[in-house]
């Protein structure tokens, strides 16, 4: 008789990070070895949203909450076409998911997805590591007698910086994102071109929901092609990678200054900045999870905010671009906002289509509509 899949043997492996740390645990999903950065996050719930969040490639996620896997994955909840972690780290997964949209476990999904999962690791020593340490590279492996190799391999990993991975999740082609528009203005859909730097399946439900008809374009399209859809205004979407090393894109946006109103969000918001002339940098260990208070300083108002991100505007590079912060993060001081004092432009750090307050980003977009108007009547 063949044995339950719960009592079958599991398979031992190991996440070795570049500081020569070892932890422990059973892999499960796709079993390979994989690598890239390690990051934590606080996140209790969504999972199915990380693993499918193209910010995150390049990179394996250490869920800081210790259950996960409790109301499984079904094929509705994608925040793009596939998943992007290299790997996902756990304290325990739950083999029997019960919800009435469940349509396949954690395990099954990686598994289909062929991501490589580790649970049973000690995720709170990981993450005071992580903390204190910085977002570090690492292995996953099932290779546990292989530990000095590992660690010799783990050591020489590239970081993050100077990646440009915005191009590899990108579309290859132009489309139209087909949901109906639920509000128009003057009998029509506002024209909208999206950058697709690694944009997720909400920001485009939310941009549907205000009256927009959006049309995606790959990474690397120019400001000449954005300008002949004549479109009433552009949007710069999150994506993975330094922003940095996005030179095409911060040299796209340059030309598009003044030209249209344009609303970035997350890696949008920093090549924003740098088109304007500020500085990004790398954060210690980047901000992810859906717990994070922002101060909106033009209103006051604290709003519970969405993050994935591991790299920042610099404040004190902000001097004469033109940008006004509006929004700071009350953990660690670092710019979540940012508006233009004479084009129509403005920008968050922060994820408002994640919805983690649950609505108290959602004028963000109501606000893109305002600036359109504004600039289709003038």
């Amino acid at each position: 008789m063949k044995a339950p899949f719960w009592k079958k043997e599991k398979t031992k492996g190991v996440l070795v990070l570049a500081s020569g740390e070892v932890f422990s645990g059973c892999l499960f999903g796709h079993i390979q070895e994989a690598f890239g950065e390690v990051v934590f996050n606080t996140s209790m719930m969504g999972y199915q949203e990380i693993l499918t969040d193209p910010s995150y490639e390049g990179q394996m996620v250490a869920m800081t909450y210790p259950l996960v896997g409790n109301y499984g994955l079904n094929s509705q909840d994608f925040e793009s076409r596939k998943s992007w972690v290299r790997g996902f780290i756990i304290r325990e997964g739950c083999r029997f998911p019960s919800n009435w949209r469940s349509e396949f476990s954690l395990d099954e999904f990686l598994k289909a997805q062929q991501v490589v999962g580790i649970e049973g690791v000690d995720t709170r020593a990981l993450t005071l590591s992580l903390r204190e340490r910085g977002a570090a590279m690492g292995i996953i492996s099932p290779e546990v007698s292989r530990l000095k190799e590992l660690k010799e391999k783990a050591a020489r990993l590239p970081g993050m910086e100077g990646q440009d991975l915005a191009k590899k999740v990108s579309v290859e082609k132009p489309y139209f994102w087909e949901e109906k528009t639920f509000a128009e203005s003057n009998g029509r859909p506002w024209k909208v071109v999206a950058f697709d730097f690694g944009i997720k399946h909400n920001i485009l439900r939310k941009l549907a929901a205000v009256g927009c008809r959006v049309r995606v374009v790959p990474a690397g399209t120019s400001a000449e092609e954005v300008l002949a859809y004549r479109p009433d205004g552009i949007f710069l979407s999150n994506g993975p990678g330094d922003p940095a090393a996005c030179r095409y894109a911060v040299h796209s946006v340059e030309r598009l200054i003044g030209l249209k109103p344009i609303f970035g969000i997350c890696l949008g918001h920093q090549i924003l900045g740098l088109a304007l002339g500020a500085k990004t940098f790398k954060l210690k260990f980047g901000h992810h999870g859906g717990n994070h208070p922002v101060k909106n300083l033009i209103s006051g108002k604290v709003e519970i905010t969405a993050q994935n991100h591991g790299f920042a505007v610099d404040p004190a590079s902000l001097k004469s671009t033109g940008l006004a912060v509006t929004h700071i993060n009350l953990n660690d001081q670092t710019v979540e906002g940012t508006r233009h004092s004479d084009y129509p432009i403005f920008s968050v750090q922060y994820h408002p289509e994640a919805s983690p307050g649950p609505h108290d980003a959602d004028y963000l977009f109501d606000e893109f509509i305002v600036l359109m108007r504004k600039w289709r009547e003038y």
